[in-house]
C-alpha cells in the first residue's frame, strides 16, 4: 500500500474506532436520562463505525489469526503499562489535573491485568486449546477486570460487586 494511503487509513480507522467509543458512551447517557430510542440510535450508529474501522482495519493488515491478534494486544497493554501510562501520569501530576490522575492511575491499574491475561490466552493457544474460563467481571468505573468470581469489592476503586459488568 502506498504511504499517503496507509497514512489516509489510518487516521480514518483511529477517527472510526473514536466515534465508535464516543457513540456507545453517548447511548449509555441517553438510556440514563430517559431516551431509550436515542440510545439505540447511538448504538446503531456506533455499530456502523466499527464496520468502518473494521473495513480499514483489515486493510492495514491490522487483523491476524488469534495468537498474532494475542501478540498485538499483550504488546499494546504493556506499552500502556511501562511508557504511555507513566508519562500520561507524569503530565498530570505536574499540572495538578486530579481527575485525569484518577483516571490513568485506574486504567494503569487494568492494562497490567489485561496484559496477563492475554499471555495466559496465548499459552493455552499455543496447546491449540481454547481458555477454560467461566465468569469474566469488569469494573464499569475503573475498568478493573476478574476472571472467576464476582469480587466483593473492586480492588482498584472499590466498586461494590453489583456494580461489575459480567460476560
Amino acid at each position: 500500500m502506498k504511504e499517503m494511503t496507509k497514512k489516509a487509513l489510518a487516521e480514518a480507522f483511529a477517527g472510526e474506532s473514536m466515534a465508535h467509543m464516543k457513540y456507545l458512551i453517548f447511548a449509555e447517557i441517553a438510556e440514563q436520562d430517559g431516551y431509550p430510542n436515542i440510545g439505540r440510535l447511538f448504538k446503531a450508529t456506533a455499530y456502523a463505525e466499527f464496520a468502518h474501522a473494521r473495513n480499514h482495519a483489515k486493510n492495514l493488515g491490522y487483523i491476524k489469526a488469534t495468537e498474532g491478534n494475542l501478540d498485538t494486544g499483550i504488546n499494546g497493554e504493556l506499552f500502556e503499562v511501562d511508557e504511555m501510562y507513566p508519562a500520561y501520569l507524569s503530565t498530570a501530576v505536574l499540572q495538578k489535573e486530579k481527575g485525569a490522575e484518577l483516571a490513568i492511575n485506574y486504567a494503569l491499574a487494568a492494562e497490567k491485568v489485561h496484559a496477563q491475561f492475554y499471555k495466559q490466552a496465548k499459552e493455552q493457544v499455543q496447546k491449540n486449546e481454547d481458555m477454560k474460563i467461566d465468569e469474566v467481571y469488569v469494573c464499569p468505573i475503573c475498568g478493573y477486570t476478574n476472571i472467576g468470581n464476582r469480587l466483593e469489592k473492586c480492588p482498584v476503586c472499590n466498586a461494590p460487586k453489583d456494580k461489575f459488568k459480567n460476560f
